[in-house]
């Protein structure tokens, strides 16, 4: 597992993954343990609101938060009180995000199956695949986590925490800098990877049906054996504004099979990166483990679901937020792919990608969607990305979506980590490159709930209309 195993901490300290995401000055931050963390972790239930996993005081399996004694805090909370939890909070968003927790990585047997399946792959055609495929996926909808078909178990943990640490000091609002420029509400970007030759000469035509609702997405390209890969086939894509992104190596499902293996590979891979002039990566069939991208020269990465009931490798990051691995910015994949849509749940519709989008605004996420050229070549499958492209050009402008490729967000998410919220002459404001498109906004409760609110550009201080409202967080306090 890597976790610690060090005696635990019990001075006070800020909470570092609650500061990445939020942005808001570390002396709203404070929280002690409240004892010695258990040896081993496990799940364990936060109330009804989320389920951990990790270590806590005495091993319990059901969490309880204790603020300790409230105060009357001034608007500058330089001495809050911090606040006393059963747990490392760190600890559990990064065994989320990372996927250190249980019955998320192959078995042995699935391992077997897996190599046997590579091997004979090039002599199958598609609906064999599709059946081996629908059979390893096996009885994904009994698995009871990550939740399907989103999981947001980070964020609502960071909301329960958040909304303690406002509840424990009787704050009236804790500023933060908003998760997106210009006050969007969410974010969307499009994603298409180039799996065969039939997608390669699919390309074009996928570039015009984007560009015809307005869209620039990014094409992931798989450098060796599986197509010619030509300067003006890279070309073709940067001279009408689309991004390019490495996918993989070779495709072969074998890269993160074994360490050694993969550091080969990873050399290739950042060679080609440097040789296309790219910085992002995804890998093949989604294969991943984020304790290996150390190796990878990128400026970020969208190897990891958000849920992966429906892949070969099952887990995810529980999270609908780009976060950093290392130096590396990570954009998961929050939606269903649509091979996996058309091909193993067998539906030809938007509905699932409906349901899960509005999952996804309801956390003021990322919207990241995975179309192949490959598989849309249909002309009723190319129908049906044609609706999905009019629902979320027609959410883009009801729902305030900022609309960027991966590069684009990868930008600004390193720029809004190195931004900071300050107090200066009797209000707070943000600092930093890039703080000229960024946005001031407040978590405060209203009725037992946290909700964020913007600040109005002009007056500062002034709250203009509420944008988000969480579901309740249901966390038991002492």
């Amino acid at each position: 597992m890597g976790h610690p195993s060090e005696v635990s901490r019990i001075e006070s300290d800020i909470i570092r993954s609650l500061r990445d995401r939020y942005r808001c000055p570390d002396e709203f931050l404070k929280y002690r343990l409240s004892g010695e963390l258990s040896p081993k972790a496990n799940y364990f239930a936060l109330g009804s609101a989320a389920i951990g996993y990790g270590r806590t005081v005495g091993g319990t399996r059901t969490v309880h938060l204790s603020p300790g004694p409230q105060v009357d805090a001034p608007h500058f909370v330089g001495g809050v009180n911090p606040l006393r939890l059963p747990f490392d909070p760190d600890e559990v968003i990064d065994n989320l995000r990372l996927e250190r927790y249980a019955g998320c990585q192959l078995t042995g047997f699935e391992k077997i199956l897996k190599h046997t399946y590579y091997r004979i792959r090039r002599l199958t055609n598609p609906t064999v695949r599709g059946y081996i495929q629908r059979f390893r996926a096996g009885k994904w909808n009994k698995r009871r986590f990550p939740q399907w078909p989103v999981d947001t178990t980070v964020e609502d943990i960071s909301e329960a925490l958040l909304l303690h640490l406002l509840q424990a000091n009787r704050q009236e609002r804790i500023p933060f800098i908003w998760f997106w420029p210009d006050g969007a509400r969410a974010c969307l970007t499009i994603t298409h990877d180039v799996e065969n030759q039939a997608g390669r000469d699919h390309c074009a035509e996928l570039m015009d049906l984007d560009d015809s609702f307005g869209f620039k997405s990014s094409f992931q390209i798989v450098p060796e054996d599986r197509y010619a890969v030509s300067q003006e086939f890279l070309n073709s894509f940067r001279d009408r504004g689309f991004e390019l992104c490495i996918h993989d190596l070779n495709h072969d499902g074998r890269l993160f099979d074994e360490l050694g293996q993969f550091r080969e590979r990873a050399a290739l891979i950042n060679r080609f990166a440097r040789e296309y002039d790219v910085k992002g990566f995804r890998s093949a069939v989604m294969y991943r483990n984020p304790d290996w991208f150390e190796y990878l020269d990128f400026s970020f990465d969208m190897s990891m679901p958000n849920v992966a009931h429906l892949d070969p490798q099952h887990g995810g990051c529980c999270t609908v937020m780009p976060y950093f691995i290392g130096n590396l910015v990570e954009l998961p994949l929050t939606t269903i792919q649509d091979y996996t849509l058309f091909r193993v749940l067998k539906q030809q519709s938007v509905d699932l990608w409906r349901l899960q989008i509005e999952l996804i605004l309801a956390k003021n996420g990322l919207i990241t969607l995975l179309v192949h050229p490959d598989y849309i070549i249909e002309p009723g499958l190319r129908a049906v990305y044609r609706d999905l492209l009019a629902m979320v050009n027609e959410l883009r402008a009801s729902q305030h979506l900022w609309s960027a490729t991966p590069g684009e967000i990868a930008e600004w998410w390193r720029q809004r980590n190195q931004m900071a919220v300050i107090w200066d002459n009797g209000s707070w404001r943000i600092t930093g490159e890039g703080a000229e498109r960024a946005r001031l906004a407040f978590a405060k409760v209203a009725d037992g709930r946290l909700v964020y609110e913007l600040a109005d550009e002009k007056e500062g201080e002034s709250l203009s209309a509420q944008v988000n409202t969480p579901a309740p967080t249901d966390i038991c306090v002492q």
